[in-house]
């Protein structure tokens, strides 16, 4: 797997090729989104160590990534969901089972929001709009 900074984006409403976005913040893999219907946050990543770097974007116009702030500790392969307030990192390399979350809204650092029940690395979230599940 190889470092980039590649934001790419589809029209969901009709079928087509992936188009160029902008940059993310910081050149890296094994990161993790979520989003609002007006934001997208990606968090963590190795660029190859490991990053605490939460980044965003405003979903409605292209371009490049901007710094929101810091996940409380750095790691990888973290999964991510969020309602339309709040998105939730969990877990990640290590395995880790810290959970953050973030004010969608407002750029900040994220905050402890609990742990998981076991340490976990490369686990998925789903989200019902109501909160997530990992």
């Amino acid at each position: 797997m190889a470092l980039q900074n590649i934001i790419e984006y589809v029209e969901i409403a009709s079928t087509g090729n992936a188009v160029d976005f902008g940059d993310l913040a910081v050149i890296t893999m094994r990161l993790s989104g979520t989003s609002s219907p007006t934001r997208g946050i990606i968090g963590g990543g190795a660029t190859p160590t490991n990053t605490n770097v939460i980044s965003f974007i405003t979903i409605a116009t292209t371009g490049n990534a901007t710094d929101f702030g810091d996940l409380t500790l750095a790691r990888a392969n973290l999964t991510a969901t969020s309602n339309q307030i709040r998105g939730v990192f969990a877990g990640g390399s290590g395995p880790s089972n810290v959970i953050d979350f973030v004010t969608i809204a407002s750029a900040g650092n994220a905050t402890d929001f609990g742990d998981l029940t076991e340490a976990r690395n490369s686990s998925s979230s789903g989200s019902n709009g109501h909160g997530g599940l990992s």
